[in-house]
């Protein structure tokens, strides 16, 4: 089944050098091993099991785990009430990357780079292992200060030929849907760190920097209560390795 993607948010962003008044930093003290998001769909039978699977997974804070409903399964019978178009894209523009077209529900990807059946607890804890061993390429720190949130991006441990995107995604933490038709009819799923919005804030060109956001932004999608802001390679140019991750405080 397929993703669906929020509109971007249109934000002012500064992109300011490691200076200024300092703020409280709210990064947890445990810093994020992985990144595994699920595509997954209230219109597919086989997702309430990896939907499960993820609610468990992201009490794990070594684990930033995000939940992209995706919308190519909504003729089926049921509109997924949380999927968004830009989700389906952004789990095509992975298939593209990775080269081997896989798109399908649930799908687990892990740092932006392999992927897995999402109900897969054996191979998804592999994948994390495998590719959060070396630990992120940029260091990552949230704090907020004065209406804004300060993304303080490290240097990188060599030179960069492309700059990364820096996304800003908003998220509830929790999400609780009965399903009233479809091939889950009846059946009623809680979802875990559900994205509800996503917007590009920034790039990253492998120097110190600090991204500023207004905090008005960073919380206007509906229903969110907190955030993640990743470092990535850029997707268009078929790259999609997570290269640095941060979850924000919720409200």
């Amino acid at each position: 089944m397929m993703v669906r993607h929020t509109s971007n948010i249109a934000a002012a962003v500064a992109l300011l050098l490691l200076a200024g008044a300092p703020a409280h930093a709210q990064q947890p003290a445990v810093r994020p091993q992985a990144v595994v998001e699920l595509f997954t769909s209230q219109g597919c039978s086989s997702c309430p099991a990896a939907d499960a699977l993820f609610t468990e997974l992201a009490k794990d804070p070594k684990l930033i785990t995000l939940t992209l409903p995706v919308t190519y399964w909504d003729y089926l019978g049921w509109k997924d009430t949380l999927g968004q178009e830009v989700f389906s894209k952004r789990q095509k523009l992975y298939a593209k990357a990775r080269g081997d077209g896989q798109i399908y529900t649930p799908q687990a990807v892990v740092n932006g780079a392999a992927h897995i059946v999402g109900s897969d607890k054996g191979g998804i804890d592999k994948l994390v292992q495998e590719q959060g061993k070396s630990g992120f390429t940029v260091k990552v720190d949230l704090s907020e200060a004065d209406g804004a949130l300060r993304v303080a991006l490290g240097q990188a441990p060599f030179a960069s030929e492309k700059p990364a995107v820096v996304w800003l995604l908003q998220v509830s933490r929790t999400a609780t849907v009965p399903i009233e038709r479809g091939e889950n009819t009846g059946k009623t799923v809680t979802y875990a760190n559900v994205v509800r919005g996503i917007s590009r804030i920034g790039e990253w060109n492998g120097q110190a920097a600090t991204l500023s956001v207004p905090l008005e932004t960073v919380r206007s999608a509906a229903k969110a209560d907190s955030y993640v802001v990743l470092v990535q390679a850029d997707l268009y140019a078929r790259q999609s390795a997570i290269l640095g991750a941060a979850r924000g405080p919720a409200k």
